[in-house]
């Protein structure tokens, strides 16, 4: 009789243990976003995700990621879009772009100097921003309509930073759960758009050079970049937020992309991007130094 006791007792202790581990395990897939964002935030590499992760999931996370981040680094104040070209998407496995939340902290002023150590692998590239002049973007039919729902455009050097140890194969999804690499970026004076004459042919044909620490070119590019045309990916941006029941609203700042390619950036180093066709009083140099 005690040993059928002995082995009830057993049983139920086991199965108790399977269902704490699954609790477990639930519990911390469901905690991942918040996770990572401790780690980029102690700037500590990221050495390991799941590789099987789903773009469900990495959306899941990304939330959970941006309201982490939030506590330091302030409110939303728009959105960034990365993959923006088909060679960048195919090489991470997906076939449209991927979006992250731009935070206030995140946009420094030209000129601004980083400390030592901003990041964990820091990047710097050329980059676009434009400002939501009017929620009336959420209804745009065309690339003209939105155009018309903009109220300015800002040079912007962004400095990504990517989180994952350098032996870390890097998903979609995976770049999705951290913000797409959203840590910083340098935005230049607004550049009014007081009327929509001439600028489509202006943002596509505008020209990005980015300056290396000897004051060499290191990449250069045009707008055309941006999924052919900057325009292409305010309307995506809009797409996919409307997607999850989300709507651009005025003031709204969005970051369109890689225009250059993206370089190392280094302890020590100044980086510069030269604008030029994109204002029409002239080009527009901006940059960042690092400590």
């Amino acid at each position: 009789m005690k040993e059928r006791k002995k082995m009830k007792w057993s049983l139920v202790s086991v199965i108790s243990l399977i269902f704490l581990l699954q609790f477990a395990a639930y519990a911390l897939a469901d905690d991942v976003g918040a996770r990572l964002a401790a780690q980029f935030l102690k700037k500590t590499a990221i050495t390991e995700i799941d590789p099987g992760m789903t773009m469900e999931q990495g959306l899941k996370a990304q939330s959970q990621f941006v309201a982490y981040l939030a506590k330091q680094l302030g409110e939303p104040v728009g959105y960034k879009a990365g993959l923006t070209n088909p060679a960048a998407q195919k090489a991470f496995g997906i076939t449209q772009p991927v979006r992250g939340t731009l935070l206030r902290k995140m946009l420094l002023k030209n000129g601004a100097t980083l400390e030592k150590n901003p990041g964990i692998r820091m990047f710097a590239e050329g980059d676009l921003i434009v400002r939501v002049g009017s929620d009336k973007i959420n209804e745009a039919k065309t690339k003209e309509d939105a155009l018309k729902f903009l109220d300015a455009v800002v040079p912007f050097l962004e400095l990504p930073d990517i989180p994952f140890a350098a032996n870390v194969k890097i998903t979609g999804p995976a770049l999705v759960a951290i913000n797409v690499g959203a840590r910083f970026g340098v935005m230049g004076d607004p550049i009014p758009l007081t009327t929509p004459a001439g600028w489509s042919d202006r943002l596509t044909n505008f020209t990005v050079q980015l300056y290396d620490e000897k004051g060499a070119v290191f990449s250069e590019g045009k707008g055309a970049a941006l999924l052919g045309d900057p325009l292409n990916v305010v309307l995506w941006i809009r797409d996919s937020l409307a997607a999850e029941g989300k709507r651009l609203k005025k003031g709204d700042l969005l970051s369109l992309g890689s225009i250059t390619k993206m370089m190392p950036a280094k302890p020590g180093t100044t980086v510069k991007a030269k604008f030029t066709g994109l204002d029409p009083k002239g080009a527009v140099e901006i940059s960042a130094s690092f400590k």
